[in-house]
């Protein structure tokens, strides 16, 4: 029986034209059963992520910044800050090195922390495109001057031009693209061991569940590992071949409802 649900967001919950009103409707039948849903994904704990999470589930856990943290929200909206039940700080030094590839490449990067802060050592076009998406205003920073532990940074590029092989082996690296903004990948750094995968695992056993009593619902490659721990991995129609190929399940694309139809299928297995 499937008890918890792990749901990406972009090119899963949101496509092109933002969450397709079809899903909501799911969501809340899948509430009355009594399943928790997680909201897992790249984003951080604030903007858009944040709304979705609420709407999800209001009093649940929910992974963010690619599995770096896991928060526990409440009802009451003014209680500030949300509970960082989880938080995978990054090295400082690899961080560092990070910062320095991007800046000899031209590369925009991003940092975040586990409070919530978004910073950016240098603007770019990019990046302010990517703002507008978080729905969240980034503080131009280096990172030399960021004081509290940061858990993620992420290098926007084009698919093909970036390298990493040289980075520091305590990172992982993760990709993603988000039908959003097309053209793009976002390659995102966290600790080496920290994933979607590892932050799920701490999420179920904080319901008393294990892996295999959940379901993920995911598009990119960043999902795989998930989606091939669960008990059911379903996959997006617009998900790359190698992620439908690990899936137990295909349903059709994010803009044609996918997601709701993959609930539809796990209210069936839920209690």
């Amino acid at each position: 029986m499937i008890r918890l649900v792990f749901i990406d967001v972009d090119g899963t919950l949101v496509g092109e034209n933002g969450v397709p009103e079809c899903v909501w409707e799911e969501v809340e039948a899948l509430k009355a059963r009594g399943v928790r849903l997680a909201l897992t994904t790249g984003r951080p704990g604030r903007g858009l992520a944040l709304d979705y999470a609420r709407r999800l589930d209001p009093e649940g856990l929910h992974v963010f910044e690619s599995g770096a943290v896991v928060l526990a929200l409440t009802r009451d909206l003014h209680t500030p800050p949300l509970r960082p039940l989880l938080v995978e700080p990054l090295p400082r030094e690899a961080a560092l090195e990070v910062q320095a590839f991007a800046r000899k490449r031209g590369l925009p990067l991003e940092a975040y922390t586990a409070s919530g802060g978004f910073y950016i050592p240098e603007d770019h076009p990019l990046l302010l495109l990517h703002q507008r998406l978080l729905g969240l205003p980034a503080e131009i920073r280096p990172l030399e001057e960021i004081q509290e532990p940061l858990v993620r940074l992420q290098i926007l590029a084009e698919p093909g031009r970036l390298e990493v092989r040289d980075l520091p082996p305590s990172l992982a690296l993760h990709t993603a693209t988000s039908p959003k903004m097309p053209g793009v990948l976002f390659a995102s750094f966290t600790r080496k061991g920290v994933s979607k995968r590892s932050a799920a695992r701490f999420v179920a056993e904080a319901y008393g569940l294990d892996l295999k009593e959940a379901a993920m619902v995911g598009d990119g490659e960043n999902d795989l590992e998930l989606l091939q721990a669960v008990g059911l991995g379903i996959a997006m129609g617009n998900a790359p071949e190698p992620v439908q190929r690990a899936a137990h399940k295909v349903v059709a694309p994010v803009e044609a409802c996918g997601l709701a139809e993959a609930l539809a299928h796990i209210r069936r297995l839920a209690p």
